[in-house]
């Protein structure tokens, strides 16, 4: 017989038994659904907790801390070195570290904090003193992992989390580097995440949803026009479940890491030892003594291989061109478009349009099947970039269109012959060299939102040309019913030809250029954003800073627009997250500038009013200045947008203007019923 306590215990070890069984089956069942079927949230839950599982930490193997066993396994033939994040080469500066490692997870006992700074002597780069130790610290530095990508938005909403907030624009999701609040600061669009409470026990963390390295945090204060606020120093954490946190060690207390010092110019702090694991935690300990708990960040890190991981596989972007993938300076740049000339003489012509405040040619590129010479009924067209030099990603897309399309005519490919033979095509990847110069001695994700974007004399390009649109309004205005007021080719005032005018010797050459080459269609492509705007970009109701202000062929203008925005991988895509503040889907990833914000003097404007140009402002992506990592991926969300865009430059009524003996007449005046802007031959 049993007895009934030993009944009892059956009983109870059976129905614990079913319950697991039960428990088992509802997780079997819930990670059979497919990925892409489940509720995002569900989602969360099934994989936010033992992502991975791990052998508790012992002296030999702790899952935090980088496996130099691991690395030497692999064959060198497989292993790829991660693009680097370079620190500035003048602007910043390494503090010293102590030697020794007093074990795997407790650092050298210094504030191992790496600044920018926009002032600075000049010098060449020096290793930092001490032994092999220090200079193998050095080189991590030199060779450190790629954002995550908290600023190019591949971090999403989702994957910020905080202990608290002081209000929702003011949420884990605005800690991004370099986002930018709204002019009103208001609750949906503000400039960093800011602790609901000022005191030690806040943190914000991000989850990067597989085992990633980690190797450094860049750190900005709160972008705002009114308030100052920003973190001093703060603690790094890292976990594997987001329960249990292991703190960065400073001999035996935490590792205090120095923050900034101001709200804009990014702090670099690298990691002394890189750390493995998924989820990162930032834990300010001091802010500055008037403001609050406030900062933008980006963390950086290298994921490790998972080809299970569904998030990796979603947003996994490759491309099959062979481009030179990486940041040129001026020299590279220049060493570049020789190689793309020697490549392709028979199509290609490199020359220069003047040179920058510093002595820097403008370099471009022409590509047509007669370099060198205009062809009768052949429109010309032209790209630029760089007129704030620390948007550096359109100049790269220019070069990488440059190289794409010399190798693309010597393979054969019948559209690009088509172009190249029926277009006379300019490419000028630079116009304010001496500013890209700046922000490249930073490097990547260093130059804040604004080091490099004007000239060597303060001057911003792109709002430096004649304020045209005033001229012709006001001449609109005061008309009488016998006169016509010119709608075209309005001349450039004499105060702005003089020598003491506030004009910079780059707006001065490409005034040159477009005067002398009869442009049909351009593109400036800038950075910041990602959406296409187009003119007026200055409003005409005075007190105004936004309105809708049209041109007298809106029409075609919206349809240049749509057509690089439609082809864009990303820039029509309702799904996407705002850059900043402004969200463009409305007009399916294009705006009249003027609506948008106000600018007298733009390029576009002026093109329209003074030459037979058609030029609109392309703006490429999130970030001004992206990784060296992320360029492949850049160059595929614009490559079919910069060909369809050039191909538009045939579109409308095309043809010659001769007089009874069939000769050319030029400066003959084409009007358009119902269009109050003509053109001229």
């Amino acid at each position: 017989m049993i007895s009934l306590s030993k009944k009892s215990s059956c009983f109870s070890q059976l129905c614990l038994a079913l319950c697991a069984f039960g428990l088992a089956l509802l997780g079997d069942l819930s990670q059979a659904l497919p990925m892409e079927d489940q509720d995002y949230y569900l989602q969360e839950i099934i994989n936010r907790d033992h992502y991975y599982s791990f052998p508790e930490p012992t002296e030999e193997y702790s899952p935090f801390t980088e496996q130099p066993e691991e690395e030497e396994s692999v064959p060198a033939a497989e292993t790829e070195k991660p693009p680097r994040l370079r620190p500035g080469r003048k602007e910043l500066k390494l503090k010293k570290a102590n030697k020794k490692e007093k074990s795997i997870l407790e650092t050298p006992p210094a504030k191992n904090g790496i600044k920018k700074r926009e002032k600075n002597k000049k010098g060449n780069e020096k290793m930092p003193d001490g032994d092999s130790e220090s200079r193998s610290a050095y080189e991590d530095i030199r060779e450190s992992c790629p954002p995550l990508g908290l600023e190019t938005l591949k971090i999403t909403d989702f994957q910020l989390h905080a202990s608290t907030v002081k209000r929702y624009g003011l949420g884990a999701h605005r800690g991004r580097l370099n986002i930018q609040a709204g002019v009103n600061e208001n609750d949906f669009y503000d400039g960093a995440w800011c602790a609901g409470r000022n005191d030690p026990y806040q943190w914000i963390e991000v989850d990067a949803r597989r085992l990633t390295k980690f190797t450094g945090v860049i750190t900005q204060g709160r972008n705002s026009l009114w308030l100052s606020d920003w973190v001093t120093s703060y603690r790094v954490m890292v976990s594997n479940d987001s329960h249990t946190w292991i703190t960065v060690k400073n001999g035996s207390g935490d590792m205090i890491f120095e923050g900034n010092s101001e709200k804009e110019v990014p702090v670099l702090n690298v990691l002394p030892v890189p750390l493995v694991a998924r989820y990162i935690r930032i834990n300010p300990r001091s802010w500055y003594g008037e403001g609050s708990i406030c900062m933008r960040m980006e963390i950086l890190g290298c994921p490790l291989p998972d080809p299970n991981n569904y998030y990796h596989r979603r947003n996994e972007m490759t491309t099959t061109d062979n481009l030179d993938f990486k940041h040129h300076n001026y020299k590279e740049m220049r060493q570049l478009m020789k190689t793309v000339n020697e490549m392709c003489p028979n199509i290609t012509r490199i020359y220069n349009i003047g040179k920058s405040h510093q002595g820097l040619k403008l370099y471009a590129a022409e590509i047509s099947d007669n370099p060198g010479e205009h062809e009768v009924g052949e429109p010309e067209f032209r790209y630029i970039a760089g007129a704030h030099g620390n948007e550096v990603l359109g100049r790269e897309l220019i070069l990488l269109l440059m190289q794409f399309m010399c190798q693309e005519y010597l393979a054969g490919n019948p559209r690009i012959v088509h172009i190249i033979e029926n277009t006379r095509i300019h490419l000028l990847p630079s116009v304010n060299p001496d500013g890209y110069e700046k922000a490249y001695e930073v490097g990547s994700e260093l130059g804040g939102w604004s080091l490099g974007r004007w000239t060597q004399d303060g001057i911003d390009i792109n709002n430096n040309f004649p304020d045209l649109n005033t001229l012709v309004w006001e001449a609109e205005d005061r008309k009488k019913a016998s006169r016509k007021v010119p709608n075209h080719y309005i001349p450039i005032p004499e105060w702005y030809l003089s020598e003491n005018a506030t004009v910079a010797v780059e707006t001065r050459a490409i005034i040159a250029w477009m005067e002398k080459i009869p442009f049909v269609l351009g593109g400036n492509l800038q950075g910041g954003e990602l959406v296409v705007a187009y003119p007026y970009d200055m409003v005409r109701s005075i007190r105004k800073t936004q309105e809708h202000t049209p041109t007298p062929d809106d029409h075609v203008f919206r349809w240049l627009a749509y057509s690089y925005a439609s082809t864009h991988r990303m820039m029509t895509d309702a799904r996407r997250r705002v850059c900043h503040t402004e969200d463009f889907q409305k007009e399916d990833g294009t705006v009249n500038g003027a609506s948008w914000h106000t600018v007298a003097g733009s390029i576009n404007d002026f093109s329209y009013l003074h030459t037979n140009c058609f030029e609109l402002s392309i703006y490429v992506g999130c970030d001004k200045y992206p990784h060296e990592s992320e360029l492949p991926e850049e160059w595929e969300n614009n490559r079919e947008s910069l060909i369809v865009f050039m191909e538009q430059v045939h579109r409308g009524i095309k043809g010659l203007v001769r007089d009874s003996h069939g000769k050319g007449i030029p400066n003959a005046i084409i009007s358009v019923e119902g269009v109050n802007h003509d053109i001229r031959t």
